[in-house]
């Protein structure tokens, strides 16, 4: 099962259940394999078959 969302280098996102790992930008996406680099979390591995991403706006520069 995927959540049906095509997530893209450069666009934001949130975790939803570890809103302590602060805003997160994509690094790459392979299939349901999401590579995101988060504030607070380092570049983390997450599996969008489990885990639906928040897309969130970028920040203002």
């Amino acid at each position: 099962m995927t959540d049906g969302i095509d997530y893209v280098p450069g666009q934001f996102v949130r975790h939803p259940q570890q809103p302590d790992w602060g805003l997160g930008q994509v690094q790459s996406a392979v299939g349901t394999r999401v590579t995101v680099n988060f504030e607070h979390a380092g570049k983390l591995l997450i599996d969008t078959a489990t885990v639906t991403l928040e897309i969130v706006e970028p920040p203002a520069s």
